[in-house]
């Protein structure tokens, strides 16, 4: 645990990627089976110990230090792990030789359940140092927040032992914690992990922001990017699994598509709920027959489903691509022709459960902009642009796909809360709560909140606003700061929606500050109204 716990610390201070990078692979290389497996799930996230919670963590230190001494220091550190690791009253004849392996932890925290945690935790506690306590809670309750990615960890596993990365995201989903298979076949050059006896995710194909670059609709197609949820769909020996962007099982969650793909394939596309169609000639443009991504939240998370819900926001797959098909991997083949496989395989699937992302028919680029520019269904996040010529291959590969968003909506908020963020940002309040008027401001208006961000701004503009929050702090809710009503942002946000959850009436998707205002006093900012204008039927 020692080593674990070492290189948690190092990490948590290294900014560099190429030094974390380089960190993992040197603790792979140390660390003996099954320790450095374990490691490597927990920087993951792969693993889960249900019975230890944030609540269980505070509730351990209150009983064993002062409640309001640990509230303030909660407040100060700003996470509670380190709070927790840092107050703990280590015992005095605390030894060294007892101090478990990461193994024994982790067995340890498997066997706790919500009626044994608050009698096994602190006993586990007491064996470990300050870093020790500090990452036993940090993966125990799976925020480890460090500046570790699991697709770094995965790349410093690959550089570890010198092999394809592409190879590791292959068949890192087809084996469990903590991975002896992989780790034999990376470092023993044992045979790889075998993934053709079940339905594994594979990794998908990312793109890069298009910006400033323009691409020659020769050797580029276009189509809709649809906002919903990126989803694959395998099917293997019977068995068919959805998987989310991140590789999450979430067939559950959506049966109907489950039971929809019946014969050998991977398949990707966007999860959408069905909408009623919008008529006109934008309509016929983009396709349409989606409803909103606030329709399709709905449905996110759920582990079942109701069969009202099944009827009222029944799922469907809007397809871009096929990976595999009846056993053969298209992958290596080019854009174009898999598109031509794809086309063929839509005869074999139910046009209730899938239809074909249309191509946008564009002789240029400049004629592209203007699709773009004119397309109003609120289902499209922007466009895709592909090479034609390109594999399906995992990640970001320059050149091959971009993204070109639509340019999102604005409106100018005022900040009202604000909170402190995790990990790195704990010393900054970096979660901002902003409200627009209910109302004409002089006459009355009350500011409801409308939407919360924490991105969008720079550095510099983060240290300015954590100084403005302290500034201007009218009253304190535990972890919560009010501010003076001063302070109007800018906030950029892709669509708006009716909400029965928020005071307000709406929410917003995807919110971030634009921009800081100093220049704009707070009754000039927009009205709940100017928000509801903006929602779309």
């Amino acid at each position: 645990m020692r080593a674990f716990a070492m290189l948690v610390d190092r990490l948590t201070y290294t900014n560099s990627r190429n030094a974390k990078l380089d960190l993992i692979a040197d603790y792979l290389r140390a660390t003996p089976d099954p320790d450095r497996g374990w490691a490597l799930a927990a920087l993951t996230g792969a693993l889960d110990f249900p019975a230890v919670k944030s609540s269980t963590i505070r509730n351990l230190l209150t009983e064993r230090v002062d409640p309001v001494l640990y509230a303030l220091s909660r407040d100060y550190v700003g996470d509670t792990a380190e709070t927790a690791s840092l107050l703990w009253p280590a015992p005095d004849d605390q030894s060294q030789a007892d101090e478990p392996s990461l193994s024994e932890v982790v067995d340890l925290l498997r066997a706790m359940t919500r009626s044994s945690v608050m009698s096994d935790l602190p006993r586990l506690l007491d064996r470990l140092d300050g870093n020790g306590r500090y990452a036993l809670l940090k993966f125990a309750t799976g925020a480890m927040r460090i500046g570790v990615s699991a697709r770094l960890a995965r790349v410093a596993f690959a550089q570890a032992f010198d092999v394809s990365v592409d190879e590791v995201e292959e068949y890192w989903h087809g084996v469990d914690p903590p991975y002896p298979t992989l780790f034999a076949w990376a470092a023993d050059g044992a045979p790889p992990p075998r993934t053709d006896l079940v339905p594994l995710f594979r990794p998908f194909m990312l793109a890069h922001p298009l910006d400033e670059t323009v691409v020659s609709m020769d050797d580029y197609a276009a189509e809709w990017k649809w906002d919903g949820i990126r989803v694959q769909l395998v099917h293997v020996n019977g068995d068919t699994r959805v998987y989310s962007r991140s590789g999450d099982d979430i067939s559950a969650t959506f049966p109907e598509m489950a039971q929809a793909l019946d014969f050998p394939a991977v398949l990707d596309g966007e999860l959408l709920v069905r909408g009623s169609h919008q008529g006109g000639e934008d309509n016929d443009r983009t396709q349409g027959g989606a409803a909103s991504f606030n329709a399709l939240q709905q449905r996110l998370g759920r582990k079942t489903v109701s069969k009202k819900m099944l009827k009222e926001a029944p799922a469907f797959v809007r397809l871009y691509d096929v990976l595999l098909r009846d056993g053969e991997d298209l992958r290596e083949l080019g854009w174009a022709t898999r598109r031509e496989h794809l086309e063929l395989l839509m005869e074999r699937l139910d046009p209730e459960r899938f239809d074909l992302s249309r191509l946008i028919e564009a002789d240029s680029f400049e004629a592209l902009a203007a699709i773009r520019e004119g397309a109003r269904d609120d289902a499209i996040e922007g466009v895709m642009l592909k090479r034609r010529d390109a594999p399906y291959v995992s990640g970001r590969r320059t050149g091959l796909w971009y993204k070109w968003k639509r340019n999102p909506l604005l409106i100018d908020c005022v900040l009202m809360y604000a909170q402190r963020g995790s990990g790195k940002r704990s010393s900054f309040y970096s979660d901002f709560t902003f409200g627009c008027w209910d109302g004409d401001p002089d006459n009355g208006g009350e500011l409801l909140p409308v939407g919360k961000a924490y991105f969008g701004f720079t550095d510099d503009e983060l240290k300015w606003l954590d100084r403005h929050v302290r500034q201007n702090t009218v009253n304190r809710f535990g972890p919560v700061r009010e501010t003076d009503k001063s302070l109007v942002l800018e906030v950029a946000f892709d669509s708006v929606h009716e909400s029965k959850r928020h005071k307000s009436g709406v929410a917003m998707r995807f919110p971030r500050i634009n921009r800081i205002r100093e220049d704009k006093p707070a009754h000039e900012a927009d009205l709940i109204a100017t928000l509801r204008a903006m929602i779309r039927d």
